[in-house]
């Protein structure tokens, strides 16, 4: 059971919803919002507490990272989330507008990592590609392979277009939609990562420099697949020459048929992707309102479900369903913080 940092706490948020409405106040089931990411796994956790506990299965809500970011810092009261589950860290800015808002209190929970791999299919020559060779071949514009700092419709149609080291063999990359939280992390952390590598794009504006790296081609050697990664993966199956981008846990689920492309000389694995040494890898993280912990009933038994080992450990139940665990000692590490309360500092962020 995780400690109340102070009696304060409880009683800040009792002066908090004085004003409220009764009916806003009479809330006993925990109410999470956040990543569409992080969703899968906080269902599986919110119907095992909601079955092995005398407590009601919290409420989740798919809002985005950024929505459930929002809602969360917009102030402290059982009218607003008690937990906000992201697919990245929570920005500086969003931190200070949680302090604005009189949501002080913030104890970051760090659940474990997701990796976005580049998949083929297990007949085709494995392939090894850079960030900056994956951002040349599907962005939408590109510096000019002529010279000078400047942009132009990208030209190449084959991957030994972009270096001769390549296979002579067109590019056909099927990925995400832009709702999918996949397309999110792939444009963010590998697309940027690639197009970071030209000087006169990182020295962009903000908009500027999203716009640079976050189009996609619309041209034909990128598809959107939609929302259902086994038509890519049929497709790799069918073709050999197509490429797909997906989450690591579906490259496991169909390990039979297709392989990962390795990035930067990486393969993704468990453990690449659990130290961030695979490129393409995040974290995954939700964040608890201190404030609310002894008010609406079971956020701690919550978060200790979530934390425990049998949840996020090695053999976790939660690896079953595609999480890639922290390394044990940052587990313990996080552990302990969760149990105490810890409140970020925005130091970190």
């Amino acid at each position: 059971m995780m400690k109340l940092k102070t009696a304060l706490t409880t009683a800040a948020l009792a002066v908090s919803i004085a004003a409220v409405s009764a009916p806003a106040m009479a809330r006993d089931t925990i109410n999470i919002v956040g990543s569409s990411t992080v969703y899968p796994f906080a269902t599986v956790v919110a119907e095992r507490f909601g079955r092995n506990t005398d407590f009601p299965t919290p409420k989740l809500e798919s809002t985005g990272s950024g929505g459930g970011l929002k809602l969360f810092c917009d102030g402290v009261g059982t009218q607003h989330p008690d937990i906000t589950n992201s697919s990245r860290r929570m920005k500086k800015s969003e931190f200070d507008n949680c302090q604005a808002n009189g949501v002080k209190e913030i104890t970051e929970v760090r659940i474990g990592a997701d990796g976005i791999v580049i998949a083929q299919s297990n007949e085709a020559d494995k392939m090894n590609l850079s960030l900056e060779q994956v951002y040349l071949a599907l962005a939408k514009e590109v510096p000019d392979p002529k010279g000078g700092d400047k942009l132009i419709a990208n030209p190449y149609k084959k991957w030994s277009d972009i270096d001769s080291s390549l296979p002579d063999m067109a590019i056909n990359v099927m990925g995400p939609p832009p709702t999918s939280g996949t397309r999110d992390a792939f444009v963010e952390i590998a697309m940027e990562g690639g197009c970071s590598q030209f000087d006169f794009i990182k020295a962009m504006e903000e908009d500027a420099f999203k716009t640079a790296c976050h189009s996609m081609r619309e041209d034909g050697p990128f598809v959107e697949a939609g929302e259902n990664d086994n038509l890519i993966v049929q497709r790799l199956a069918q073709d050999k020459s197509t490429l797909g981008v997906f989450g690591y846990s579906f490259l496991m689920e169909n390990e039979g048929q297709i392989h990962a492309v390795t990035v930067d000389g990486v393969t993704p694995t468990p453990e690449t992707i659990s130290s961030e040494e695979y490129p393409v890898a995040r974290s995954l993280f939700f964040y608890v309102k201190n404030a609310h912990v002894g008010v609406v009933p079971g956020i701690e038994e919550y978060v200790s479900e979530f934390t425990s080992e049998g949840a996020w450990g090695d053999n976790g139940y939660l690896v079953d369903v595609g999480l890639v665990p922290n390394l044990r000692e940052t587990r313990m590490k996080t552990a302990k913080a969760v149990k105490e309360l810890t409140p970020m500092t925005g130091n970190e962020l």
